[in-house]
């Protein structure tokens, strides 16, 4: 799921969405995200740098 985030947001440094780097305990939060882009489809420049530091936010 955080592999296929990082593909839809175009991540370049993907060193930021490992998968180790996030605790199973925020699953429901990464998953909601996961939901949201999924829904969104394309985002903005704005809204990826947003759903990026989100991720940075819940990582371990």
């Amino acid at each position: 799921m955080i592999n296929e985030m990082a593909s839809m947001l175009q991540v370049v440094n993907r060193s930021i969405m490992d998968p180790e780097d996030y605790d199973l305990e925020k699953y429901d939060e990464l998953k909601s995200l996961y939901d949201l882009l999924k829904q969104k489809g394309q985002l903005s420049v704005a809204e990826t740098q947003a759903f990026v530091q989100e991720l940075a936010n819940i990582r371990k």
